[in-house]
């Protein structure tokens, strides 16, 4: 079942088969959020996606970050990203257009982040994720 179909910019239809949101900063016992504790944030949730889904390539939309606080700490000064880390597993049609469409298609594993745990749809997905280069990351595989 998809859970919802997105429209690239390049005008390719991608369908969004699974999806895991997590709080980005949940669980986090001490210090506060800052580069280093988000790049070990980041790294987690590549190694995770690259350990569950190791047969498509896995893509990461580079985060907007927000410094609320002009006040350097211990680690350097506090660096927000958006509330709420996705990963998504998208497919497509094969990339390759003499391969069968019945028993090909194509996938890619994608991490993104956005500040509302909503399901990204058509209407509502955020520009980063709608330009993502299709042709360029995806792999085609065989059902």
């Amino acid at each position: 079942m998809t859970l919802s179909r997105l429209v690239l910019t390049s005008g390719r239809r991608v369908d969004l088969g699974e999806l895991r949101l997590t709080s980005t900063y949940g669980g986090m016992l001490d210090g506060y959020p800052c580069r280093p504790v988000n790049e070990l944030r980041i790294k987690g949730l590549l190694r995770s996606a690259e350990h569950d889904y190791p047969t498509a390539p896995v893509h990461l939309i580079p985060p907007p970050h927000e410094y609320p606080d002009h006040y350097p700490g211990a680690f350097g000064p506090v660096e927000m990203l958006p509330a709420v880390a996705c990963v998504g597993v998208f497919r497509s049609t094969a990339l390759t257009p003499s391969r069968d469409p019945v028993l090909h298609g194509s996938h890619l594993t994608i991490i993104w982040f956005q500040p509302h745990a909503r399901v990204p749809s058509e209407c509502d997905a955020q520009e980063g994720l709608r330009e993502v280069a299709w042709e360029e990351l995806a792999r085609d595989y065989e059902l």
